[in-house]
């Protein structure tokens, strides 16, 4: 990176364009707060990749074509005087593009609220090789943004997808999924203002965070933190999703192993974690989710991942079906059957509540970060009160961990 690019990007986002630059990296999904910089950087990204790749155009859209030109036009016009090239484009708001002068190369602004145009896009030579998603979450969904990028993505040997959002609060929220799910060439980037230099957004904007930081912590959390916060009825309030190394996972003394059965629609769901009492600190680092498999394929599945071969380990399934367990015997794996019994389903999900902290990595276990993520009691429908008990609804990740550790909150003085 050359000096004017580095005075140019913020520090926090260096590293991402780094990664761009190798070309490793496919798709860019910048999530953050008020104030994050993440828009400003993602403009930047756009016009140097565009810059480096002359036989490509770029295509940025918004949900509403109304809210193009004061938000993203305006925010490449300004990567462009950033990047000092003013004097290499033309920028128009009718047509709504810019145009790289020595090449021909475009810009193109797009709102969904009138996908005619996209679908009939003409460029004068080559294809669309870059697109920026800006507010991802007021997009219908991962198939409306999927349908696009099938339809533009067409020809061309180069292609990266920009997507940028504020969290909703609600972890359910499609984009909040999105954003745990692990692919290849997918970088999931999370900033916040605190990662600018001060003098970039100014003291009113730091008097104002730091106001709402004192008088609505949680308000300020999602807002300017960027957090998923929830809507106040989240069962796990001690969740901590988070990269779980290697090397911690091999200081673990005692592996916990759970199993919870399911077929269709329900699925089968299978975790491990370890639990450290000193700290009170459980963590949740492997799992796997199976719709429609027998189980001497679930048995399989768990022998390849060396369940059974930790000594004095257990693995700890649904009682429910004293069959499955007695299969997975069969099988060679030390399975047995969950103790149910009246109050168990209650002194588990206390327990589980009462630690200091319930750890999950997200990209080892994206769909127990997901349940555990979004598992909330449920509200009177006339008067928004929460309600007692648990519901029995997307929990299954949740019951094969309550399984698996049925063990220690059993114990006394737990």
């Amino acid at each position: 990176m050359d000096i004017h690019l580095k005075e140019t990007i913020p520090k926090v986002f260096q590293p991402i364009h780094k990664a761009v630059q190798n070309e490793g990296i496919k798709e860019v999904v910048a999530k953050g707060g008020r104030g994050s910089g993440k828009s400003s950087y993602l403009s930047l990204e756009l016009v140097l990749q565009l810059l480096r790749h002359p036989d490509c155009h770029a295509v940025v859209l918004r949900k509403v074509a109304g809210t193009l030109r004061n938000s993203v036009y305006n925010q490449v016009v300004w990567a462009i005087d950033a990047l000092g090239c003013t004097a290499c484009f033309r920028c128009t708001v009718s047509p709504m593009e810019c145009t790289y002068l020595p090449t021909g190369q475009k810009i193109l602004f797009f709102g969904l609220d009138d996908a005619g145009k996209l679908k009939s896009l003409k460029l004068p030579f080559g294809s669309v090789g870059i697109c920026w998603f800006e507010e991802l979450d007021q997009f219908d969904g991962p198939e409306e943004v999927r349908n696009v990028e099938q339809s533009i993505f067409r020809g061309g040997s180069y292609s990266l997808t920009l997507k940028s959002f504020n969290p909703p609060a609600m972890a359910r929220s499609w984009v909040n999924r999105y954003a745990l799910e692990k692919r290849d060439g997918k970088l999931v980037h999370h900033s916040t203002y605190k990662d600018l230099p001060r003098a970039l957004l100014g003291e009113r904007f730091w008097a104002d965070a730091e106001h709402l930081r004192t008088t609505n912590p949680e308000a300020y959390r999602h807002e300017y933190g960027g957090e998923v916060v929830g809507s106040g009825a989240a069962v796990f309030a001690n969740l901590q999703l988070c990269v779980v190394p290697d090397d911690e996972i091999l200081t673990f003394d005692r592996i916990y192993h759970g199993v919870d059965w399911g077929w269709w629609p329900d699925p089968w769901a299978y975790n491990a974690c370890a639990y450290d009492p000193a700290r009170r600190r459980l963590v949740i680092f492997d799992e796997l989710t199976r719709f429609r498999c027998p189980n001497a394929d679930t048995a399989q599945l768990l022998i390849e991942r060396g369940v059974g071969g930790d000594e004095g380990s257990f693995l700890i399934a649904d009682g429910a079906e004293p069959k499955s367990c007695a299969d997975y015997r069969a099988a060679g794996l030390p399975c047995r059957a969950a103790r149910k019994g009246p109050g168990s389903l209650r002194e588990s999900m206390k327990w589980l509540q009462s630690l200091a902290e319930i750890v999950i990595d997200p990209a080892r276990c994206p769909d127990t970060a997901r349940e555990f993520g979004e598992y909330e009691y449920a509200k009177d429908a006339r008067t928004g009160e929460v309600l007692g008990g648990y519901p029995d609804a997307g929990n299954h990740h949740i019951d094969a961990v309550r399984y698996a550790v049925e063990s220690v909150w059993r114990r006394r003085g737990t």
